[in-house]
């Protein structure tokens, strides 16, 4: 078992700043982290673990509002796994449409960088004679 971390270490283990650590335990996100006799942070392998899921949330974009209520509903206890799931469910479905609008604006962006390689590979062709100019399809 490994021993508690310093949150000089669980910071580098995190990726977290001490600042966030800190303040993730003084707004409920995390629960009162142990203490060294000197009153030293230690982290232990399960804080880490429900620090890496935070992390994993915020990349995904859930405010910090909704992390508090996941939070809150997972130190009751079990009797709140339904409540947990549903709300984990809700934020995934609004994640996979996020996705799904970031690879249609992907998709986008790239036909209108092909469209323009094309533009410019006809511009360093020889001009043919009575050619009309090109245009953008998408005004742009």
């Amino acid at each position: 078992m490994e021993p508690p971390l310093s949150i000089e270490e669980a910071s580098q283990r995190t990726g977290l700043s001490a600042h966030t650590l800190r303040y993730y335990e003084r707004i409920g996100l995390i629960a009162a982290v142990a203490r060294a006799a000197g009153g030293q942070r230690r982290y232990a392998a399960a804080d880490l673990a429900w620090l890496a899921f935070l992390t994993r949330l915020r990349t995904t974009r859930m405010p910090i509002q909704k992390m508090r209520l996941f939070a809150q509903l997972r130190s009751t206890g079990d009797a709140t796994v339904p409540a947990r799931r549903a709300m984990l469910q809700t934020h995934l479905a609004e994640v996979q449409a996020e996705i799904t609008a970031m690879q249609q604006a992907a998709q986008a962006l790239q036909d209108k960088i092909a469209h323009y390689l094309a533009l410019e590979s006809a511009d360093s062709a020889p001009p043919r004679k009575n050619a009309a100019p090109k245009k953008d399809p998408n005004h742009g």
